[in-house]
Protein backbone atom coordinates (compact mmCIF):
# COMPACT_ATOMS: atom_id res chain seq x y z
CA UNK A 1 0.00 0.00 0.00
CA UNK A 2 1.56 3.67 -1.30
CA UNK A 3 0.89 6.74 0.25
CA UNK A 4 1.14 10.18 -0.95
CA UNK A 5 3.85 12.28 0.36
CA UNK A 6 2.59 15.81 1.59
CA UNK A 7 4.75 18.43 0.64
CA UNK A 8 5.38 21.67 3.22
CA UNK A 9 4.74 24.53 0.44
CA UNK A 10 5.54 27.34 3.09
CA UNK A 11 7.12 28.45 6.32
CA UNK A 12 5.37 28.78 10.06
CA UNK A 13 1.63 27.54 8.38
CA UNK A 14 0.82 30.07 5.61
CA UNK A 15 -0.91 27.14 3.79
CA UNK A 16 -3.34 27.91 5.89
CA UNK A 17 -3.60 31.59 5.65
CA UNK A 18 -2.97 30.78 1.61
CA UNK A 19 -5.56 28.21 1.40
CA UNK A 20 -6.94 27.61 -2.62
CA UNK A 21 -10.55 28.61 -1.67
CA UNK A 22 -9.83 32.51 -0.67
CA UNK A 23 -8.13 33.75 -4.04
CA UNK A 24 -10.66 33.65 -6.89
CA UNK A 25 -8.25 34.54 -9.67
CA UNK A 26 -6.48 31.20 -9.81
CA UNK A 27 -6.44 28.26 -12.14
CA UNK A 28 -6.49 24.49 -11.13
CA UNK A 29 -3.40 23.26 -12.88
CA UNK A 30 -3.17 19.54 -14.85
CA UNK A 31 -0.08 17.32 -15.33
CA UNK A 32 1.03 18.07 -19.78
CA UNK A 33 1.69 14.32 -21.38
CA UNK A 34 5.89 14.10 -21.24
CA UNK A 35 5.92 10.90 -21.83
CA UNK A 36 7.35 10.94 -25.55
CA UNK A 37 8.78 15.06 -25.86
CA UNK A 38 9.63 16.34 -28.83
CA UNK A 39 12.04 19.29 -28.89
CA UNK A 40 11.16 22.26 -29.72
CA UNK A 41 7.73 21.07 -30.63
CA UNK A 42 5.07 22.55 -28.42
CA UNK A 43 3.69 26.37 -26.87
CA UNK A 44 4.35 26.42 -23.49
CA UNK A 45 1.64 28.43 -22.02
CA UNK A 46 2.51 30.94 -18.84
CA UNK A 47 0.03 30.60 -16.71
CA UNK A 48 0.07 33.14 -13.42
CA UNK A 49 3.11 34.53 -15.24
CA UNK A 50 3.47 38.22 -16.02
CA UNK A 51 4.44 38.98 -19.68
CA UNK A 52 5.33 42.74 -18.94
CA UNK A 53 7.45 41.84 -15.96
CA UNK A 54 9.71 38.49 -17.81
CA UNK A 55 9.94 40.71 -21.13
CA UNK A 56 11.62 43.58 -18.68
CA UNK A 57 13.82 40.87 -17.01
CA UNK A 58 15.34 39.82 -20.10
CA UNK A 59 13.79 36.72 -20.51
CA UNK A 60 12.75 36.95 -24.17
CA UNK A 61 14.34 38.39 -27.18
CA UNK A 62 11.26 38.77 -29.45
CA UNK A 63 7.66 39.50 -28.90
CA UNK A 64 4.63 39.50 -30.53
CA UNK A 65 1.74 41.62 -30.17
CA UNK A 66 -1.11 43.24 -32.12
CA UNK A 67 -0.69 47.17 -33.37
CA UNK A 68 -3.19 49.48 -34.95
CA UNK A 69 -3.07 52.56 -36.75
CA UNK A 70 -4.93 54.78 -35.40
CA UNK A 71 -4.73 53.92 -31.42
CA UNK A 72 -2.66 51.96 -29.59
CA UNK A 73 -2.21 54.30 -26.22
CA UNK A 74 -4.16 50.83 -24.51
CA UNK A 75 -2.12 48.26 -26.02
CA UNK A 76 0.68 46.26 -24.64
CA UNK A 77 2.95 47.64 -27.25
CA UNK A 78 2.01 50.66 -25.36
CA UNK A 79 3.52 49.50 -22.18
CA UNK A 80 6.63 48.07 -23.86
CA UNK A 81 7.67 50.82 -25.29
CA UNK A 82 7.21 52.85 -22.38
CA UNK A 83 8.83 50.05 -19.98
CA UNK A 84 11.73 49.62 -21.81
CA UNK A 85 14.07 52.38 -21.08
CA UNK A 86 16.51 51.89 -24.42
CA UNK A 87 13.38 52.26 -26.31
CA UNK A 88 13.36 55.52 -28.77
CA UNK A 89 9.51 54.84 -29.61
CA UNK A 90 6.33 55.72 -28.09
CA UNK A 91 3.04 55.04 -28.41
CA UNK A 92 2.52 58.03 -30.51
CA UNK A 93 5.09 57.46 -32.58
CA UNK A 94 4.51 53.80 -33.04
CA UNK A 95 0.66 54.70 -34.20
CA UNK A 96 1.85 57.75 -36.61
CA UNK A 97 4.88 54.32 -38.06
CA UNK A 98 1.36 52.38 -37.98
CA UNK A 99 -0.42 54.62 -39.94
CA UNK A 100 2.53 55.26 -42.58
CA UNK A 101 3.23 52.13 -43.43
CA UNK A 102 -0.37 51.22 -44.48
CA UNK A 103 -0.72 54.38 -46.33
CA UNK A 104 2.93 53.10 -48.53
CA UNK A 105 1.72 49.50 -48.58
CA UNK A 106 -1.77 51.07 -50.14
CA UNK A 107 0.48 52.36 -52.93
CA UNK A 108 3.06 49.90 -53.15
CA UNK A 109 1.81 46.52 -51.60
CA UNK A 110 -1.60 46.51 -53.17
CA UNK A 111 -1.38 42.83 -53.97
CA UNK A 112 0.09 42.01 -50.49
CA UNK A 113 -1.87 39.67 -48.08
CA UNK A 114 -2.88 41.94 -44.95
CA UNK A 115 -2.05 41.69 -42.20
CA UNK A 116 1.33 42.92 -42.17
CA UNK A 117 4.09 42.37 -39.47
CA UNK A 118 5.66 45.52 -38.12
CA UNK A 119 9.56 45.59 -36.65
CA UNK A 120 9.89 47.66 -33.36
CA UNK A 121 13.48 47.37 -32.63
CA UNK A 122 13.75 48.30 -28.77
CA UNK A 123 17.56 47.62 -28.15
CA UNK A 124 16.92 44.83 -25.63
CA UNK A 125 13.95 43.13 -27.33
CA UNK A 126 12.46 42.77 -30.61
CA UNK A 127 8.76 43.33 -31.28
CA UNK A 128 6.66 41.90 -33.89
CA UNK A 129 3.27 43.49 -34.27
CA UNK A 130 0.77 42.42 -36.35
CA UNK A 131 -0.43 45.20 -38.16
CA UNK A 132 -4.26 45.19 -37.86
CA UNK A 133 -6.02 45.23 -41.28
CA UNK A 134 -6.73 48.70 -42.44
CA UNK A 135 -10.40 50.30 -41.69
CA UNK A 136 -11.33 47.28 -39.42
CA UNK A 137 -11.28 47.44 -35.66
CA UNK A 138 -10.59 43.48 -34.58
CA UNK A 139 -8.51 40.91 -35.80
CA UNK A 140 -10.01 37.83 -37.35
CA UNK A 141 -8.98 34.21 -36.68
CA UNK A 142 -7.91 34.20 -40.65
CA UNK A 143 -5.73 37.44 -40.26
CA UNK A 144 -4.02 36.12 -36.69
CA UNK A 145 -3.03 32.72 -39.14
CA UNK A 146 -1.12 34.91 -41.82
CA UNK A 147 0.53 37.02 -39.31
CA UNK A 148 1.81 34.22 -37.64
CA UNK A 149 3.07 32.97 -40.82
CA UNK A 150 4.85 35.83 -41.39
CA UNK A 151 6.52 35.82 -37.83
CA UNK A 152 7.69 32.20 -38.23
CA UNK A 153 9.05 33.39 -41.75
CA UNK A 154 10.81 35.82 -39.74
CA UNK A 155 12.04 33.88 -37.03
CA UNK A 156 13.52 30.87 -39.68
CA UNK A 157 17.39 30.68 -38.87
CA UNK A 158 17.46 33.21 -36.79
CA UNK A 159 18.69 32.15 -33.28
CA UNK A 160 18.84 35.44 -32.41
CA UNK A 161 15.36 36.36 -32.32
CA UNK A 162 14.83 33.33 -29.46
CA UNK A 163 13.25 33.22 -27.57
CA UNK A 164 9.66 34.46 -28.55
CA UNK A 165 6.69 34.92 -26.56
CA UNK A 166 3.38 36.58 -27.64
CA UNK A 167 0.21 37.49 -26.05
CA UNK A 168 -2.89 35.82 -26.35
CA UNK A 169 -4.56 38.23 -28.42
CA UNK A 170 -7.97 37.45 -26.01
CA UNK A 171 -9.27 40.20 -23.74
CA UNK A 172 -7.53 42.91 -25.71
CA UNK A 173 -8.21 46.29 -25.06
CA UNK A 174 -6.82 48.25 -28.54
CA UNK A 175 -7.05 44.85 -30.94
CA UNK A 176 -9.73 43.11 -30.20
CA UNK A 177 -9.60 39.34 -31.80
CA UNK A 178 -13.03 37.70 -33.34
CA UNK A 179 -13.46 34.30 -35.20
CA UNK A 180 -14.34 35.90 -38.40
CA UNK A 181 -15.83 38.59 -39.79
CA UNK A 182 -19.39 37.59 -39.37
CA UNK A 183 -18.70 37.15 -35.91
CA UNK A 184 -18.75 39.91 -32.73
CA UNK A 185 -17.23 36.35 -30.54
CA UNK A 186 -13.91 35.54 -29.40
CA UNK A 187 -13.09 32.04 -30.14
CA UNK A 188 -11.70 29.67 -27.40
CA UNK A 189 -8.42 29.90 -26.27
CA UNK A 190 -7.63 26.35 -28.09
CA UNK A 191 -8.51 27.51 -31.03
CA UNK A 192 -6.10 30.86 -30.40
CA UNK A 193 -3.63 27.93 -28.86
CA UNK A 194 -3.99 25.71 -32.34
CA UNK A 195 -3.82 28.87 -34.85
CA UNK A 196 -0.74 29.76 -33.87
CA UNK A 197 1.24 26.33 -33.81
CA UNK A 198 -0.71 25.09 -37.12
CA UNK A 199 1.15 29.02 -38.57
CA UNK A 200 4.29 27.60 -37.16
CA UNK A 201 4.69 29.25 -33.58
CA UNK A 202 6.84 27.71 -31.26
CA UNK A 203 7.55 30.00 -28.12
CA UNK A 204 5.51 30.99 -24.79
CA UNK A 205 1.94 32.34 -24.67
CA UNK A 206 0.35 34.46 -21.97
CA UNK A 207 -3.21 33.79 -21.10
CA UNK A 208 -4.89 37.53 -20.63
CA UNK A 209 -5.20 37.71 -16.59
CA UNK A 210 -8.89 37.53 -16.64
CA UNK A 211 -8.53 33.93 -17.81
CA UNK A 212 -6.85 32.85 -14.50
CA UNK A 213 -10.41 32.96 -12.65
CA UNK A 214 -11.62 29.52 -13.73
CA UNK A 215 -10.47 27.25 -10.74
CA UNK A 216 -13.29 25.09 -11.45
CA UNK A 217 -11.79 23.93 -14.78
CA UNK A 218 -8.60 22.38 -15.25
CA UNK A 219 -5.86 23.72 -17.58
CA UNK A 220 -3.10 22.42 -18.90
CA UNK A 221 0.50 24.33 -19.15
CA UNK A 222 1.54 23.68 -22.78
CA UNK A 223 -0.15 23.03 -26.49
CA UNK A 224 -0.75 20.49 -28.42
CA UNK A 225 -2.59 19.10 -25.50
CA UNK A 226 -2.58 15.52 -24.16
CA UNK A 227 -3.93 12.65 -26.43
CA UNK A 228 -6.50 11.75 -24.11
CA UNK A 229 -8.51 15.16 -24.38
CA UNK A 230 -9.22 14.20 -27.57
CA UNK A 231 -10.55 10.74 -27.09
CA UNK A 232 -12.38 11.80 -23.74
CA UNK A 233 -13.97 14.59 -25.90
CA UNK A 234 -15.22 11.77 -28.57
CA UNK A 235 -16.64 9.45 -25.89
CA UNK A 236 -18.93 12.24 -24.35
CA UNK A 237 -20.28 13.13 -27.76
Amino acid sequence: MTTTKHADLYDEHAEDLLAAESFPDRVSLLQADASHPVPNDRIRIMWGQDMLSDVIDGRYRAVVCGVNDSDNSHGVIAQLVSLVTASQWTPESVTHYANMFHDAAHVHATLDHEPFVLKFDLDSVLVLAILRPKGHDYFTLPNLARGFQTVTRMLAGRADRRPICSVSFLGAKSNRLVVDEGSTEEPTFETVLRTMYAAGLRGDVYPSKYMWGNPEIGVFPSYPYPAGLERMRSGSS
